[in-house]
């Protein structure tokens, strides 16, 4: 299980501002806070945007689907 950093700032305006605004904190039990100081990277192929919660500053962890494997499930 490697970490590989990858380029938040790379992804168009659009991904990135929906990334930085569909949010979930598990701090706050509140959706749509906000994330700052985000992180890109992946970890066996899954990527991850990790960041701060804008409303109380705890670690907030995005898993970005794969847009080929969206909606589909392993158990079916």
């Amino acid at each position: 299980m490697e970490r590989v950093e990858r380029d938040f700032y790379a992804r168009d305006v659009e991904d990135q501002d929906a990334f930085l605004t569909q949010t979930w904190c598990n701090n706050c039990m509140e959706a749509d806070l906000g994330m700052v100081e985000p992180v890109e990277y992946s970890i066996d192929g899954v990527v991850f945007v990790d960041g701060k919660c804008a409303k109380c500053g705890e670690l907030v962890t995005t898993e970005i689907a794969d847009e080929d494997t969206d909606g589909e499930w392993d158990d079916e």
